[in-house]
């Protein structure tokens, strides 16, 4: 029987965390460039724009991640497309990770003054411009905190892509475990390399609330 020592199993886990890392950038920056648009279908003076992007928000956002995840490896598989499980589980969290970053961002938007959007009206800017040039800028301070902090929810979403395949550190976890016979070692040791990742997000999130909060008591 083969002996396995704390280094193999820790090694083994860390080599699977660089995939974390990686889907969970990919999620990120992806679902960003598609919540970015969504924000502005979601605002859109044109009401059936308005109405298809607040049902695709609800929609992810009233459906279980895994649910997303199975539909996007099994249901196109259906289709006769094979889908690999990095495509699947990158696809999925793209498209949900989305669905709340809009809606983080369009509550940022919303925080701004009506007198804003007047005041960039009355020097003739279009909605695109009073968005790119007044409104955006002013909203981004505000939704640093939250943006940050929903990273988080998105590095741990990476798990649920074990059950279609993906090899990322929840993943080898299991395999780990099922090779050493030692699934306290192992998941103790998945949950404290998930809190070394997460732990440091979730501190810079509370301390940029706290600094534009200050900010705002000072003006």
């Amino acid at each position: 029987m083969t002996e396995f020592t704390l280094w193999d199993i820790l090694r083994n886990l860390l080599l699977a965390t660089r995939w974390t890392i990686v889907l969970s950038l990919v999620s990120f920056v992806g679902g960003g460039l598609v919540g970015l648009l969504l924000l502005f279908l979601r605002i859109s003076a044109h009401k059936a724009v308005r109405i298809f992007a607040r049902c695709y928000i609800e929609l992810f956002q009233g459906t279980p991640l895994l649910m997303q995840l199975f539909i996007a490896f099994f249901g196109l598989g259906l289709l006769g497309v094979d889908v690999p499980a990095w495509l699947a589980a990158g696809l999925a969290l793209i498209l949900w990770t989305a669905a709340f970053l809009a809606e983080i961002w369009r509550g940022c938007v919303e925080a701004i003054a009506k007198g804003q959007w007047e005041a960039s009206a009355s020097l003739g800017m279009g909605r695109l411009q009073q968005m790119r040039y007044v409104i955006l800028p002013q909203a981004m301070k505000i939704a640093v905190p939250p943006t940050v902090g929903f990273s988080v929810q998105v590095v741990k979403g990476t798990a649920l892509t074990s059950i279609i395949g993906f090899v990322e550190l929840s993943k080898a976890g299991t395999v780990v475990t099922n090779a050493t016979f030692q699934p306290f070692t192992v998941y103790g040791l998945v949950a404290l390399i998930y809190f070394a990742l997460c732990w440091p997000l979730s501190r810079s999130s509370q301390m940029l609330e706290r600094k534009l909060n200050v900010a705002h008591r000072n003006h």
